[in-house]
């Protein structure tokens, strides 16, 4: 029996005319529509009703939990229209060939794997690549598809029945370094940047990262930089994974946006790694009402197409009584223990249940099935997210982790960790899914796919023609772009003459050129965690705007200021509020643009440095593995030019954190004209070069006047390192500084002191990136080792040095470590000086004091160098101490 329709409902409403006549035209729907075919159509009828009365994207109650059944009931299903057969068939191939990747690598080398994931998600996946994921054509970028990364060994056997990939390569999964080529454990676009689009396995990483690119999408659309077909973002979701922070932690912007382009798949096999997910609760139930809450559309998957039956014959509500109280510990419970169990501790609670089910042989309990795994109701649900509109959707479908593994691990805790299965597992795994392979071969665990003329290959090429190409699939077309030459900077040159500015302000002047620009300035995208007036960035709302996909519904307060909060629908600024990871992610949709939507975009992403690197690490990792492209801004940098802030704020250690990351470009400039330098050289070797890398560059908010720059500085600048002013002649003593920021102001101090009063001339050096010196040593040093006769290569930065005379001092507002990368290449070693410890809240001069890093403190580090080569006595070292003011036995910064 149908739930009332439209008409009806509406029928009933108009003939009531005023509120309590409205209560009583329902109660007559109620009596005569709803009682006699029981609680379940009742509750989808309300949850109808919900739906008509309140369209997506408006406000009003909704309710954020409903009953433990399908959205979708069966008689609003639509038919399912391919060959279920084949399907099944080639997904049966798809399971067999993921499996027998993973149990051949572990039989051989032990490099791990997982089998449950996929064999719970298998459903899921095989009937959207059937019916749903678009491929990438020539006028279409394909839907972006972010794969759950436990479940890649089924990806990759799905591949290879497409002859995309080779046998070689499944056999060596995980083994990437063995001849003939093998397969990274999971999605890495770095590893394989043909192959996988998005870096997911970091849990938590891929949902947030989903959201904002399905944001950026409209962002550019909005913009007009975006046109033609629009592609849907999906990812596939681990219940487990749903406890990451990032997973839930920006779901409200996707319904505030309205992202009808985005859908998560949420496989709820109820376990994560080691048990159950909420083993004591119900995590379709918990996920719904977070998921209702924000905003979005919610389609619950839990019960198969067999369970549909019952449920009509429920009359008393019973079994959807008994569906409510178990919890997923027993559900778990239920998909180990056989049909017999269920039917004692299920049904048997109420014995108009254990009647219910009288015509049910054990067996048939035991194969009832759950939503996720029937192609039907996936079908269903996926044709009613793919249509919604005003809404992002989440479908939450019900699974069995390890589901066909039989006593191998299917539902079992240990499913996660499962990676082998002995011969008797292995024939039980080919009967069930009945893979054509003897029992003589079944040891040797051989891949298996069909003839290409086999009904099974031919559905499965037609139904990838049909919606395009084939996925995951990463195709970039390279797109240089018009960037400016270094001519284009030429103000920042020039100096700043009296004027004092920091760093922060050269740069915003800098991006304030570069949206201007006639060719780029479009493409430039400023990204801001909710600080541009703290960097001065505020003058930008007026020139570009804020996007908003509503544009400006209220009068700004400061509507009368110059610089009010401008809020536009083709605004160019990325605003994001209080949230590095979710502006991080923005970097990660702008900076991949070029691959993903086949427009280079450049991505400027300014944060309060600290909240960098150490907030939102991971994400910056994974900015390198997805090939990301762009510039991070670390400002208010520094460990002791933030003055006031303290221990939470002061950074000085982000540039090593900065080191880990193998395509980050790190530079730590003291002038404006060296970060001219090093956004000119960034935009030529990623926009023109079309080089994957990525800059980190360190931004201060101290004022200084900003010098010219010196003639034939640039290498030195883009390599790391070059002399910025010598020391005067005719002293006897020599001796050389390297400083790096604005710190640099110490090491020139520090110049003056030591010729005036100590008679040492000490060259200044502008170290602007440690980073990049270290590693074109180590490139050096690796290429003299395993080419021991031939003349030996020298790393740039011996080149520089090893002509000059005296010692080597390093000050920076950095850790020690930072500088101290280079040390073992430096003539004679490197005396440094740098912020270790907790930073404290006070003024610039006793912040520096306090670390040593003040010109003071790098005077008599240099006089220690001296007199450690004897070149001064030790007691010149004691006499400029007390000459200085520094007291010897002051409080150390807090090395353990």
């Amino acid at each position: 029996m149908k739930t009332p329709d439209k008409v009806q409902v509406a029928s009933a409403v108009a003939a009531a005319g005023r509120p309590r006549q409205w209560y009583e035209s329902l109660d007559t729907v109620v009596e005569k529509a709803l009682q006699p075919h029981g609680p379940e159509v009742a509750g989808r009828f309300l949850q109808s009703l919900t739906r008509r009365l309140i369209p997506p994207g408006q406000g009003g109650f909704r309710p954020v939990s409903t009953p433990y059944i399908n959205t979708i009931p069966p008689e609003e299903q639509p038919a399912f229209p391919g060959d279920r057969e084949l399907e099944r068939r080639i997904k049966s191939i798809v399971r067999w060939n993921a499996m027998a990747m993973v149990v051949q690598a572990n039989m051989r080398t032990n490099v791990g794997g997982h089998i449950s994931s996929f064999a719970s998600s298998a459903t899921l996946y095989e009937v959207a690549f059937n019916h749903f994921l678009r491929g990438p054509t020539e006028d279409f970028v394909g839907d972006l598809v972010f794969f759950q990364g436990h479940s890649a060994p089924g990806i990759y056997a799905r591949a290879f029945l497409e002859g995309r990939l080779t046998e070689t390569q499944l056999r060596n999964f995980r083994q990437e370094l063995a001849p003939g080529g093998g397969l990274s454990s999971y999605p890495h676009p770095y590893l394989m940047p043909e192959f996988w689009q998005f870096p997911t396995v970091s849990m938590g990483l891929g949902p947030i990262v989903s959201i904002y690119t399905a944001r950026f999408i409209r962002y550019l659309r909005d913009r007009g930089l975006f046109a033609g077909q629009e592609p849907k973002v999906v990812c596939f979701v681990g219940d487990g994974e749903t406890d990451e922070p990032e997973t839930l932690g920006s779901i409200t912007l996707a319904s505030r946006e309205q992202l009808d382009n985005l859908i998560w798949v949420v496989n709820c096999n109820l376990q994560r790694l080691d048990g159950p997910v909420r083993g004591n609760g119900k995590i379709i139930q918990e996920l719904e009402a977070v998921f209702s809450g924000a905003g979005w559309n919610v389609i619950k998957v839990i019960w198969g197409s067999d369970w549909d039956p019952l449920l009509a014959a429920d009359k008393s509500g019973l079994l959807l009584k008994r569906m409510e109280e178990a919890v997923d510990g027993d559900y778990q419970k239920y998909s180990v223990e056989p049909g017999s169990y269920t039917r004692k501790h299920f049904f048997g609670k109420y014995p108009e249940l254990l009647e219910l089910v009288n015509h049910l042989t054990d067996d048939q309990i035991r194969k009832l099935m759950r939503g996720g795994h029937d192609p039907v109701k996936v079908y269903a649900a996926y044709a009613a997210a793919w249509a919604h509109k005003g809404q992002p959707t989440v479908i939450l479908a019900k699974t069995i982790k390890g589901y066909g593994l039989g006593e191998a691990g299917e539902g079992r805790n240990i499913t996660h960790q499962q990676k082998k299965l002995n011969e008797k597992e292995l024939r039980e795994f080919r009967t069930r899914f009945g893979i054509p392979i003897s029992d003589e071969e079944i040891a040797e665990m051989p891949f298996y796919r069909p003839p290409d003329d086999s009904p099974e290959m031919r559905y499965l090429h037609e139904r990838r023609r049909a919606l395009g190409g084939y996925l995951p699939q990463r195709r970039v077309i390279p797109q240089p772009l018009p960037v400016p030459g270094r001519e284009y900077f030429a103000e920042f040159f020039k100096g700043s003459g009296n004027l004092e500015v920091s760093s922060t302000m050269a740069f915003v002047r800098m991006l304030s050129l570069l949206l201007r620009h006639k060719e780029i300035g479009k493409r430039i995208v400023p990204i801001i965690p909710d600080e541009a007036r703290t960097f001065g960035l505020d003058a930008l709302f007026r020139e570009v705007g804020i996007y908003s996909s509503k544009g400006q519904l209220y009068e700004p307060v400061d509507k009368k200021s110059l610089l009010y909060y401008l809020e536009k629908k083709d605004g160019q600024i990325l605003e994001e509020g209080i949230t590095e990871a979710g502006a991080m992610s923005s970097f990660i949709a702008a900076g991949t643009s070029y691959a993903n939507l086949r427009l280079p975009m450049i991505p400027f992403y300014i944060y309060y440095s600290m909240f960098g690197f150490q907030r939102v690490g991971d994400l910056m990792w994974l900015a390198g593995d997805i090939r990301a492209r762009g510039f991070l801004l670390g400002a208010t940098y520094g460990r002791t030019t933030l003055n006031g802030e303290g221990l939470q704020h002061q950074d000085g250690h982000s540039l090593l954190l900065a080191s880990t990351i193998p395509t980050l470009l790190a530079y730590d400039p003291a002038f404006a004209y060296e970060l001219a330098i090093i956004v000119s050289d960034g935009l030529r070797r990623m926009y023109v070069d079309q080089q994957d890398v990525f800059y980190f560059i360190t931004l201060y908010n101290e004022n200084m006047p900003m010098p010219p720059m010196p003639p034939g500085v640039e290498e030195g600048i883009l390599r790391g390192l070059y002399k910025y002013k010598p020391g005067p002649e005719g002293l006897k003593l020599k001796a050389h500084i390297f400083g790096s920021g604005t710190i640099i102001r110490s090491a020139l101090r520090a110049q003056e002191i030591l010729a005036e009063r100590y008679g040492v001339s000490a060259d200044v050096w502008s170290a602007t990136s440690y980073k990049s010196l270290r590693n074109d040593a180590l490139r050096c040093e690796r290429w003299n080792m395993l080419h021991p006769t031939e003349p030996p290569r020298k790393p740039y930065v011996v080149e520089l040095l090893e002509k000059e005379q005296g010692p080597f001092v390093a000050v920076s507002d950095n850790m020690k470590m930072v500088p101290d990368q280079i040390a073992p290449w430096v003539p004679g070693g490197l005396t440094t000086l740098g912020t270790d410890g907790f930073g404290r809240s006070d003024t610039r001069p006793r912040l520096r004091r306090f670390f040593e890093v003040d010109a003071e403190c790098t005077v008599i580090a240099t006089l220690w160098a001296l007199a450690k080569q004897r070149k001064v006595k030790p007691s010149l070292v004691a006499q400029a101490i007390k000459d200085l003011d520094v007291d010897p036995e002051k409080a150390h910064p807090e090395i353990v």
